[in-house]
């Protein structure tokens, strides 16, 4: 059995992790697509690393689209085969798909306008909405802790992770030969104090792991503090200075946590009367999807719902959905806060409210989580005082702001906690994705320091024979 990696490796987007059985069996850990790689993230994008057609077997861990952005375009070169899935994966993953369709058909629109003038020859989207629809046929449930056979001498366990609604970590039981060995695929680990999720759970001793170590040398700020926090930065932007509020969040995680904490300081009545706009109709409708998974919520917030039965909404928010009323937030004049897809900021309406409003000091743009250095709200906390938009470059005069309580990942306390579960002398390799390479390399030494004795950091396409197998 050896498994090859064909994404995050030593990079943190673009999850692809391909299982190869003695037998030629093969099973895909996800699909997902790389993000916020700059000028390389449309050729990265192009190519999957192997065949498509090969593929037997799919098992995601969740919908966010760097795990499953690129399913569209594994069916559309060949794969016939089952997406495993929790349901409420499934469920975003149908939203999140269709949507990603959609923003590759309206920037690839915009950017060959603009490539024509040039006399370029003109990009081609990924995949259309077809290419979703039909992929989409293809899924299968999963429930969480119980183990489902998905084919011969394989069975497929999925435990909570923590990280979104239907998160889940991986393991697969293999039996080739008449020996049995288990991987785990960790997905996306989640925060031990999440302010909206349940905590992620622990899974059965594992022969080999395959990890996440997107913050593997960071430790996050305190989550209670993010409705303080989000609150001051209201106060000095649009108060104070009279300016917008531009934040970047995913649709999927990153806006419920800051509606959430939105909604807390509305109760204490401590909101600003200030327009509250979520510039994205995947976002509402993957805030409607989450509210129908009460169960995955934490104690707190199912306590919460007891007196208020709607976390997410308050006065004063504001949902918007055409394309006209974005481009109205462009030329609205008064203080607000507009919370907009994508988080990285490279892709979606909240590039075009960052072209618009990056020129005035009166503005701020607020960095709620992680970002890949060469996307454009990588480049923005990094400091630029110049940075190209849609081929045009504008001057950073707007105040850049960074929250850094609000990662939906695990710091490295939380990740290791999340192997405190397992006995490192029975786990033969472990392999960490998902993260910068010198995170990984600082990470690698705090496993091995906790008795993991194999750790293996693997590159890009890199395929690796497991041993004893």
């Amino acid at each position: 059995m050896k498994i090859s990696f064909h994404g995050a490796a030593q990079t943190v987007t673009g999850s692809k992790h391909l299982i190869t059985l003695k037998s030629g069996f093969k099973i895909l850990l996800d699909c997902g697509m790389f993000q916020g790689m700059g000028r390389d993230t449309q050729v990265m994008n192009s190519t999957l690393g192997f065949e498509a057609a090969s593929v037997d077997i799919l098992v995601l861990s969740h919908a966010h689209i760097d795990h499953s952005g690129l399913i569209p375009k594994l069916y559309k070169d060949g794969f016939r085969g089952k997406i495993f899935a929790t349901p409420a994966t499934k469920d975003l993953a149908a939203v999140l798909l269709e949507d990603s369709a959609v923003i590759q058909r309206d920037d690839t629109k915009f950017i060959n306008k603009r490539r024509a003038k040039q006399g370029l020859p003109p990009f081609e989207a990924l995949y259309d909405l077809e290419d979703a629809a039909e992929a989409l046929t293809l899924f299968e449930v999963a429930a969480y802790d119980k183990w489902t056979n998905i084919a011969p001498g394989v069975e497929l366990l999925f435990t909570d992770a923590g990280h979104i609604i239907g998160s889940a970590s991986v393991h697969l039981k293999i039996t080739e030969n008449g020996e049995t060995k288990q991987i785990s695929f960790s997905g996306d680990i989640g925060r031990y104090n999440d302010a909206i999720l349940r905590a992620p759970t622990v899974f059965p001793q594992a022969n080999y792991i395959i990890i996440e170590s997107t913050y593997g040398n960071k430790l996050h700020d305190e989550v209670h503090g993010t409705p303080d926090s989000l609150l001051s930065w209201i106060e000095k932007t649009c108060i104070h200075k009279k300016g917008k509020l531009i934040i970047p969040a995913f649709s999927v995680g990153r806006t419920q946590e800051l509606l959430y904490a939105l909604n807390q300081l509305s109760i204490e009545k401590r909101l600003p009367r200030i327009p509250i706009f979520v510039d994205s109709p995947l976002s509402k409708e993957a805030t409607e999807l989450l509210k129908r998974y009460p169960q995955y919520f934490n104690k707190t917030v199912r306590k919460i719902m007891e007196h208020d039965n709607d976390p997410f909404d308050f006065d004063g928010l504001t949902f918007i959905s055409s394309v006209e009323e974005s481009k109205r937030l462009n030329t609205l004049e008064q203080p607000c806060v507009i919370i907009s897809a994508s988080g990285m900021a490279d892709a979606g309406r909240v590039k075009h409210h960052i072209m618009n409003n990056i020129g005035s000091r009166d503005n701020t743009i607020l960095i709620v989580g992680y970002c890949e250095p060469r996307s454009l709200g990588g480049r923005l906390s990094s400091g630029v005082e110049e940075v190209k938009i849609y081929g045009e470059y504008y001057k950073v005069a707007a105040e850049i702001g960074q929250m850094r309580s609000m990662s939906a990942h695990g710091d490295y306390e939380d990740l290791c906690q999340y192997l405190s579960c397992q006995n490192p002398e029975l786990v033969s390799q472990l392999f960490i994705v998902h993260g910068d390479y010198e995170v990984q390399q600082d990470f690698a030494k705090r496993l091995e320091r906790k008795g993991f004795k194999e750790v293996i950091i693997p590159e890009m396409h890199q395929t690796v024979q497991l041993s004893n197998t």
